[in-house]
């Protein structure tokens, strides 16, 4: 790691001189590590981390964020709270790929018009936490095509892969997979808790909700995550790890189908009364890399259990299953 810092150092300073670089940053594994990278290697005065709160992001994110990225050492942190911009290009769109399309034009374009109200001079460089599984998945393999298994914005969007060829993009974690960018958040000094977090998708949650998004169905969907991701780390295995920390990545997904139910209040009072709950999948899997994963065999009593506690503390989720799909064939994330 020490002897990879030492070649970046030389060839990004060569490369960017006393330029500004601008770095979208989610507040996840990879882009917090790239930010670490480039603050400990430029100059901070001259990084400026840029993040979007768009409205798809888990809950108390942007809080959290303030707080890692502060510790850091962040001389230009700018905050960009946008979600009605999100919500409402996503209105009515439900096809995967196109909810990555939108999404990705918009953070450059947001970006491009943030740039220019700070100021920032037009010769700036884009850098990003962009690692290699994203660049496979994405249809791109060494400068390869291959087959697209699903489009990440930060690969594949029509502007960024301008700025690409424009040569104005730094990604200094491409050829790194996550157990890769782990070690070296590792070594910069980075939190057990920061470096071991789990991986987030760069559109948010707008993956995690099938169908249209909508601002309910988001707040739905970070409540109940956030339930599951608490139970994870308060729960134990044999080891003395936290469930959380044994699990390379979990996650909850609202389903587009709502499913006949009682209620709890009307079940615990011996009358029947009749309601409809949306369905939420729980996903949870153990991975070294991303590129295959396996799913994680929870013992029955916690999967019950979180479950009835999500069903009991969210009361618009009516029942909740499991996805026991690995990798292949199915992919880690539904959309």
């Amino acid at each position: 790691m020490q002897k990879y810092i030492d070649e970046l150092t030389i060839s990004l300073k060569e490369k960017v001189g006393s330029l500004p670089v601008l770095l979208l940053i989610s507040g996840g594994v990879d882009s917090t590590v790239a930010g670490a990278l480039l603050l400990k290697i430029l100059n901070p005065e001259q990084v400026h981390l840029m993040y979007m709160d768009t409205g798809l992001m888990r809950k108390n994110e942007t809080e959290a964020v303030r707080s890692i990225l502060s510790k850091l050492g962040a001389k230009n942190l700018h905050v960009i709270m946008c979600e009605d911009e999100f919500l409402s290009a996503l209105k009515g769109i439900t096809e995967p790929e196109e909810k990555r399309r939108i999404i990705g034009d918009l953070f450059i374009s947001i970006q491009e018009r943030e740039v220019s109200r700070l100021g920032l001079t037009q010769d700036y460089f884009l850098a990003q936490g962009s690692i290699r599984a994203d660049f496979i998945e994405s249809g791109q393999n060494d400068g390869k095509k291959v087959n697209v298994v699903k489009s990440h914005h930060n690969v594949a969007s029509p502007l960024v892969i301008a700025k690409r060829e424009a040569g104005k993009i730094i990604e200094p974690l491409a050829q790194f997979y996550k157990d890769d960018v782990r070690e070296l958040g590792r070594f910069l000094g980075l939190d057990n808790e920061l470096v071991n977090r789990h991986p987030f998708p760069g559109p948010g949650i707008a993956v995690r909700i099938l169908g249209e998004i909508t601002r309910d169905k988001c707040d739905i969907l970070r409540e109940a995550d956030a339930i599951y991701i608490d139970e994870l780390k308060r729960r134990s295995v044999s080891s003395g790890k936290s469930l959380y920390d044994e699990i390379w990545q979990a996650f909850a997904v609202l389903l587009p189908i709502k499913s006949v139910g009682v209620s709890n209040v009307a079940a615990s009072n011996n009358f029947a009364e009749r309601k409809y709950g949306w369905v939420l999948a729980l996903r949870a899997i153990t991975s070294k890399d991303g590129m295959t994963a396996d799913v994680y065999p929870f013992e029955t009593r916690d999967l019950l259990e979180i479950s009835a506690h999500i069903t009991n503390a969210v009361p618009q989720i009516g029942r909740v299953t499991y996805d026991i799909s690995n990798k292949p064939p199915a992919t880690i994330e539904w959309e």
